[in-house]
């Protein structure tokens, strides 16, 4: 056999990795990363293993909080209020401590079956199309159909039983739909299927879910998905406002069907971003410290109908003290965010209601940073990128997928499970010269400021996030060689 099989080209990328990162490490010197900047800086202040500096004005907020004494259910009813100035009285909002305890909470009060009656409880399911990340907002049910039972095996498990057990719902399903246009290629050095969605049409992927949906009818209970707005989670394609069309069919059907539709935005923008009204989303969840700014924490954003039963599980909703709402004990008070968090998070919301250009602006000029840096790639690959810009996440997306749309290999992808296992080449490299790695995996790269590369208004620093861009270019020829893709 003369040529090349694509396991045998991941193979050898495996057996070449000590090399292809003595390269990078000498390629930061080259570059002249400073010393001093290494492992401060990176690609994303969205990361949730490393959050970013606060801006100046956010920090400002929680010092003032700290020394003085405020109800934390006069916060609540802030940031409610500031919720319903922008989408109207008929939505509300829920802070709580992270993303994942807001999809938790949505997932428990909307989906799963009641705990209490007379004889068995009975199933639910919910639809959730085979998109990237689907180990947050897919998770909360066993996987079907049964091919994708393990689809979530390895990701983010911890060892024990309650690793394995993950975040499912007792009696819930997930019910997987590969989308029309995607393509499920097995890639990576720890090979796993790898959603690559520039080409997803939307409505024929709506027309597959409301077959899958009135095959389930009778046990179904929400439809779940991604709120992104770019090409490479298969969102590319809008309508005249600029709405994703996907979305805004994932909901009609929901709403057709009289079930939520409980949309997972954690790396977007309230207000600036993804907008519910225009989408039909139920519920949408955001993580607050990503693109927002604010310290660690989640929102939930939505309609009053089911907001009302989120507020009741936090003990939330309801009189204390003479107010019109509680910071009180219920199943989800584990979830409380705290007086900071409440603090920054209603901060980083009157800046996205009002100044929304403090968070606009810096994706601007990332866009084009990105654009010339790229220019330093051979043709071969940067012909077939696809750079888009989201005010949604506040990011830049470089998408490479269609590298691999001819007869030749394209450049190595690199899968979710290369991540957790250490084995991706991209993000992992990036850690030997010093920057701080972004969500690399899938063929898709999301780049955004605020790791170490914007002053404490939120400003890009160029030299700092170019440092950034040139390490990913350098990393990318380095990877594009050992892997044969560049001679």
């Amino acid at each position: 056999m003369s040529e090349e099989l694509k396991f045998q080209m991941y193979a050898r990328l495996q057996q070449n990795l000590p090399r292809m990162y003595e390269e990078a490490r000498k390629a930061a010197d080259e570059i002249g990363i400073p010393p001093e900047l290494r492992g401060k800086f990176g690609l994303t202040g969205a990361i949730s293993g490393c959050p970013a500096p606060l801006r100046e004005d956010i920090v400002h907020a929680s010092e003032e909080a700290a020394n003085e004494v405020i109800p934390l259910a006069g916060l609540v009813e802030q940031i409610r209020a500031i919720v319903k100035e922008v989408y109207g009285d008929e939505y509300d909002a829920a802070p709580v401590n992270t993303c994942e305890a807001a999809l938790w909470l949505a997932f428990d009060v909307l989906v799963s079956p009641p705990m209490q009656g007379r004889g068995d409880n009975y199933r639910s399911r919910y639809l959730v199309p085979y998109e990237k990340h689907l180990h947050h907002h897919g998770s909360y049910g066993r996987p079907y159909p049964p091919k994708y039972k393990d689809l979530f095996a390895d990701r983010g498990c911890t060892a024990g039983e309650l690793g394995f057990y993950g975040k499912r719902q007792p009696n819930v399903d997930a019910v997987i739909v590969p989308l029309v246009g995607a393509r499920y290629e097995v890639h990576g050095i720890k090979q796993w299927p790898v959603p690559m969605l520039v080409d997803v049409d939307p409505e024929e992927s709506a027309k597959r879910f409301r077959r899958v949906a009135e095959r389930h009818s009778q046990l179904l209970a929400a439809v779940s998905s991604l709120g992104y707005d770019t090409p490479g989670y298969g969102y590319g394609t809008k309508d005249a406002d600029g709405t994703p069309v996907l979305l805004k069919r994932l909901g009609e059907l929901a709403a057709e069907f009289d079930i939520p539709y409980i949309v997972d935005n954690a790396w977007g923008l309230p207000f600036v971003g993804v907008d519910p009204r225009k989408i039909g989303a139920d519920v949408i969840v955001y993580s607050m410290d990503k693109a927002s700014g604010a310290a660690t924490s989640g929102l939930l954003i939505g309609r009053e109908e089911v907001m009302v039963a989120i507020r009741r599980a936090l003990g939330m909703h309801g009189e204390r003290w003479g107010t019109g709402a509680s910071y009180g004990k219920a199943a989800y008070v584990t979830f409380d965010p705290g007086k900071e968090a409440l603090v920054t998070q209603l901060r980083a919301l009157r800046v996205l209601k009002d100044h929304p250009e403090v968070l606009t602006e810096p994706v601007d000029r990332l866009y084009d940073l990105v654009l010339e840096e790229l220019e330093e790639l051979p043709d071969k690959l940067r012909k077939h990128l696809l750079v888009s810009k989201s005010y949604n996440s506040g990011t830049v997306e470089i998408n490479y997928e269609r590298t691999w749309t001819g007869d030749e290999p394209g450049f190595p992808i690199f899968s979710i499970e290369d991540m957790y296992a250490g084995s991706h080449a991209l993000q992992t490299g990036l850690k030997h010269m010093g920057v701080i790695p972004t969500i690399a995996y899938d063929g898709n790269i999301f780049i955004s400021p605020g790791m170490g590369t914007c002053d404490e208004k939120g400003r890009i620093i160029e030299d700092r996030m170019r440092y950034a861009l040139k390490a990913l270019v350098r990393l990318m020829k380095i990877v594009g060689r050992y892997s044969g893709y560049f001679d």
